[in-house]
């Protein structure tokens, strides 16, 4: 190797960014912001995010591992205490923390979370989302609040749906990244699969659709994903955790299941970049939310 290709070999960055915050506060938002794809599903609904999502953006110079997780809950339930597990995982491999809150935010729901957060070996960026709902002199009282509870952090005012302040918090992640050769292959978008990427936009328009604890009550497995070259065969089962459920999904004379996979299809030809043919059922799994064996099937345990 010439000494040249090891100057840039060791100017190299590379680092795990991950973010963390209560449910809603535009975590999601702020991956697909960043990445420039809408790899992350968001809904207005609490517990949108469910697993812990890497996506990542390549440089030349550098690759960033932005890493989305699940809002910070009080577990009741088996899958939230295996969705609260991905948080704890968050702290632990991270090179730079990301703590997102919104305009008029002060308490994070979990304190041990925040303890954590106040002691942190690695940089914190404390990000106050959706600035563009507040005005100036709400949002100095919200950047001296957080000086106070937060002096580690190095604080920044966004708007992750309008895409302000963006390029700010990326260039400060560059200068803070550590020298590391590249985790992942850099045409890599993300680390999940393309399965997981069709159970999730499926997902995503039940929980716009739905009302109540049905979206809660749903999971998605994607059982066939076949490129044909031109296109796209896909055949995915929606679960449910009872019978009453599965009819309230498929709505009066399929109608219901209809509109869900006319607008995932659509969402996930604009994703592939192909024509899809995608075909959903609907299943009964009695209260698999609470079965570790189910729980490890849809990928919330090892």
């Amino acid at each position: 190797m010439s000494e040249q290709n090891k100057d840039t070999q060791k100017q190299h960055k590379a680092g795990f960014v991950n973010i963390i915050g209560n449910p809603n506060v535009g975590k999601s938002t702020f991956l697909n912001a960043v990445i420039g794809e809408d790899l992350a599903i968001t809904t207005p609904k609490a517990q949108t995010t469910r697993h812990r999502i890497l996506g990542i953006v390549n440089g030349n110079d550098y690759q960033v591992v932005f890493s989305d997780t699940p809002g910070i809950i009080k577990p009741a339930y088996e899958m939230q205490e295996a969705m609260m597990d991905f948080v704890k995982e968050s702290f632990e491999d991270a090179d730079i923390l990301i703590y997102m809150v919104e305009a008029g935010e002060k308490d994070l729901k979990n304190e041990t979370f925040f303890k954590k957060i106040a002691q942190a070996k690695v940089p914190v960026l404390l990000l106050i989302n959706k600035v563009d709902q507040t005005d100036q002199e709400k949002l100095e009282e919200m950047i001296k609040y957080w000086q106070e509870k937060l002096p580690n952090a190095e604080i920044f005012p966004i708007s992750a749906l309008h895409g302000f302040g963006i390029n700010q918090v990326l260039n400060r992640i560059l200068e803070l990244l550590p020298p590391s050769p590249p985790y992942f292959s850099k045409d890599q978008l993300t680390d999940k699969t393309e399965r997981f990427i069709v159970n999730e936009k499926i997902r995503e328009k039940i929980l716009k659709h739905y009302k109540k604890e049905i979206p809660y009550s749903v999971e998605v497995d994607t059982e066939e994903f076949k490129d044909e070259g031109d296109r796209i065969r896909i055949r995915s089962i929606i679960f449910v955790e009872r019978d009453s459920q599965k009819g309230i999904i498929i709505g009066h004379k399929g109608a219901g299941l209809k509109r869900i996979g006319t607008e995932a299809r659509k969402d996930l030809e604009k994703f592939f970049g192909k024509k899809i043919y995608l075909e959903l059922y609907v299943k009964v799994n009695k209260d698999w939310r609470k079965k570790a064996d189910q729980l490890k099937r849809f990928g919330y345990k090892d």
